[in-house]
Formats: structure tokens, sequence, C-alpha cells
């Protein structure tokens, strides 16, 4: 088995899910919900109770290479999000604000 590296989404929806200790990660789309629970508990050091995973497929995205060129159609590649929620009493440290820095006098 191979390291499995999972990374939290940094968006205004997931900072509200942090609120009710859920936590919004980027994960490979061939991973499967144990591999995610491994990978989560061995990189942030949390307990995970429950798993939920979706898969949003590419969108189609059109382009031009110049005036009277034929446009061509390519797609974008699927991308796949686990919703992590956690034993209560953990957190992970995502949103968390930097230290105020000491004024220098």
């Amino acid at each position: 088995m191979s390291t499995l590296l999972v990374y939290p989404r940094a968006t205004e929806k997931a900072y509200a899910q942090s609120q009710n200790n859920v936590y919004v990660f980027n994960v490979p789309v061939d991973a499967n919900k144990n591999d995610i629970t491994r990978a989560v508990e061995s990189q942030y050091g949390v307990t995970v109770v429950g798993v939920r995973t979706v898969v949003q497929n590419g969108k189609a995205v059109r382009f031009s290479r110049g005036k009277n060129r034929y446009p061509g159609k390519t797609n974008r590649s699927d991308s796949k999000k686990a919703y992590v929620t956690l034993k209560k009493g953990d957190s992970i440290k995502v949103f968390a604000e930097p230290e105020a820095q000491e004024e220098k006098k």
C-alpha cells in the first residue's frame, strides 16, 4: 500500500462545515473510504467517525486558437471530495489564524 495524501479544502463551505466537526478533503479519485480514514488518522492524529465521498465529473471546456481556427473541446479531469466527521473533541487546525507577531519597539 502506498501513502495516500489528502489535503483540506480552504473554502467558505468547508469552513462552515468545520464548525460542526466535519472537515472537507481533496482525495484521489481511486481512493476508498477505508483508505481515506487511515490517511486522515495518520496525517492529523485524530479519530475518524464517518466518511462521505462525492465524485465531481469534469466539465467540458471549449477553446479556440486564433481568429479563424476551429474551436476545440476538451474535458477537465474528475475530482473527488471526502467529508470526514471526527470524534467529538478532536479538531484539525485548517482555518487557524496565524499568531500575532510582537511589535518591535
